[in-house]
């Protein structure tokens, strides 16, 4: 039964001596003593993955009367695998004074209770939990007598491991060649809070802003703006605004002066504006969120319609149930600063891109023989992955601008993709992801940021992609964007064992297949059989012939101990896909059922 602890129950005498030692020895004493009437429960029977560990807890009782000064009762406890070639020492039960406790119910019985846990691996299912029993002198260097090994535990569930996640599709920049600079660029920056002071860090434009006045374009206007959040942190320097304003004046006029031949600051007509306790520019990111409508409208409801000031009116805002959403995502992008800048530049025509672009690549002409437009764009016209990795890597080196970053991590992920190797798979991953990050720190959109976190989460480097997740979201966009972003944050929250935090993350996101699979294996997981049932079935109206649908509801069915179910939906999981016929049988979530005949022939 899933519920009920495994007992291995050990009557009698387990002999087992080491280094020489006879039989009728002290130290044999205290085992034999120790094993008769020896009690090992382990809880879960079958052990089970739990984000990145597998977690479980050992009791241990064994007969008071074993006890004896200058010796010691030791457990120790391994898991062995990979056909028994490797193994992870696990821990140790040691019967000393201060580590058990008496048996409320056997008093002549002592007890240790202690919870394990070792890092979990693919390559460990199947194996062995094993107990080394032993007693030993409490002297160092104490001699030793060895009892024979007890298996206590076989293999590993897996079942927290179906989590679904559907990647976005790839897709490169559009590029074009006419070089039609012309334009405005916007810029933001994000100031930390209650200060003024311009930060380098995370998500700032600083490069980017750096990179542009150095590329000596015509500037005709800047433009700057900043606000501050509603919270007391920004709210009590009445002239934080101007503060910000001026910094990034400051700044611009300065990088101006030291390093543009073209323009001068004299020539340049700036524009400024400080936005003081504007309520508006709150509501539009709240509306941008990933708030609910019915949040939303509370949120509009008390900043339009509730009379009180200022700061009676944020104040306010902290007694909403979703308040920490607010102060976490909202809050810390109203601390912002923009910078807009008028430009103009020739347009260049060119019937030589590709070759140019190959001749800067092969250093057989200077960089500047093309505009960084032009550059980029020659990726296009080839179709080899390679060439145009080599293309977006003289791009990223001669101009760094984030369009480069970004297309040079897409190929990255697009050759890991093509890749059979492992190791060189997660490395051309783990580029991917460095490089998206540039991307994003030059051009910081939630997009963006999501790209970064979706390349460590393929990578494995979940703390990585957290947090690169949680920084999209405060940025802010599309709600499509948001709702990807909340879907694979709450399928990267399962796979390390946060279920409370994964169904508070799919409550910001939408009713997609990812979603609905993945809140019924949060219900699998919490013991909530029928519950998760109930929402394998919602997914059925998406995708009716879906194997691993089948293949979920029947280790709903295993775990109710519904046997018929449980061959319906194997027998459904087989015809749509073979493959899930050596997954039943090697899946542990099985194991009442597999010597059955209806498991058997559902199989076939």
């Amino acid at each position: 039964m899933r519920n009920l602890l495994s007992r291995c129950s050990f009557l009698g005498v387990l002999i087992g001596v080491a280094g020489g030692l006879p039989a009728c020895s002290p130290l044999s004493k205290v085992l034999k003593s120790a094993q008769a009437g020896q009690q090992l429960l382990v809880e879960p029977a079958v052990l089970e993955s739990n984000g990145e560990n597998v977690l479980f807890e050992v009791t241990a009782k064994v007969p008071a009367n074993h006890v004896k000064k200058g010796a010691a009762y030791n457990i120790g406890l391994t898991y062995r695998y990979d056909n028994g070639l490797r193994e992870d020492t696990v821990g140790r039960l040691t019967f000393v004074s201060g580590e058990y406790v008496y048996d409320e119910e056997k008093k002549n019985q002592l007890v240790i209770k202690r919870q394990f846990s070792f890092p979990y691996s693919s390559r460990k299912s199947p194996g062995e939990l094993l107990a080394l029993p032993d007693a030993r002198e409490t002297k160092p260097n104490g001699k030793r007598v060895k009892g024979k090994e007890i298996v206590l535990a076989r293999g590993i569930v897996t079942t927290s491991r179906l989590v679904v996640r559907q990647d976005t599709v790839l897709t490169l920049l559009p590029e074009t060649a006419d070089n039609n600079m012309s334009g405005t660029r916007v810029l933001p920056f994000f100031f930390d809070a209650g200060k003024a002071e311009i930060r380098n860090y995370l998500g700032t434009n600083v490069a980017a802003l750096e990179d542009f006045i150095e590329a000596n374009q015509h500037t005709e206007k800047v433009m700057i703006v900043a606000g501050h959040s509603p919270d007391s942190l920004d709210r009590h320097d009445a002239r934080l605004a101007d503060k910000r304003v001026q910094a990034l004046l400051t700044y611009y006029k300065k990088r101006v002066d030291t390093y543009s031949y073209l323009n001068k600051v004299g020539q340049i007509d700036f524009e400024t504006e400080a936005y003081h306790r504007r309520w508006d520019l709150f509501l539009n990111k709240v509306q941008q969120s990933a708030l609910k409508p019915a949040q939303q409208d509370s949120v509009l409801l008390l900043i339009n319609d509730t009379p009180g000031t200022f700061a009676q009116k944020e104040k306010s805002l902290h007694a909403l149930t979703f308040y920490d959403y607010l102060e976490q995502y909202i809050y810390p992008v109203m601390r912002f600063g923009t910078v807009a800048v008028r430009y103009t530049a020739p347009k260049r025509y060119d019937s030589e891109i590709y070759m140019l672009s190959k001749k800067i690549v092969e250093k057989q002409t200077e960089t500047d023989a093309l505009t960084p437009e032009e550059l980029r764009y020659s990726a296009t016209l080839t179709p080899l992955l390679a060439e145009k990795q080599r293309i977006y890597e003289t791009s990223v080196a001669t101009t760094g601008m984030w369009q480069a970053y970004h297309n040079l991590a897409v190929v990255l992920l697009l050759r890991s993709e093509k890749e059979v190797n492992p190791k060189v798979q997660k490395a051309y991953v783990r580029r991917a992801a460095v490089n998206f990050t540039l991307a994003a720190h030059r051009n910081p959109t939630a997009e963006l940021f999501y790209r970064v976190g979706s390349a460590y989460h393929r990578a494995g480097d979940k703390l990585e992609a957290l947090q690169n997740y949680d920084y999209a979201i405060k940025l802010g966009g599309p709600q499509a964007v948001l709702n990807k972003i909340f879907a694979d944050k709450a399928a990267l929250e399962i796979e390390i064992g946060q279920l409370d935090d994964a169904l508070r993350s799919l409550s910001y996101s939408g009713k997609s297949y990812q979603n609905i699979m993945n809140r019924a294996l949060i219900y699998v997981l919490k013991g909530n059989y029928q519950g998760a049932a109930d929402i394998y079935h919602e997914a059925i109206a998406l995708r009716p012939d879906d194997p691993l649908l089948a293949y979920c509801l029947a280790v709903v069915a295993a775990r109710q101990q519904n046997e018929p179910a449980v061959a319906m939906h194997l027998r459904r999981a087989v015809q749509l896909d073979r493959t899930f016929a050596n997954r039943a049988v090697e899946d542990l979530e099985f194991r009442d059922f597999s010597k059955g005949k209806p498991f058997l022939e559902a199989l076939r």
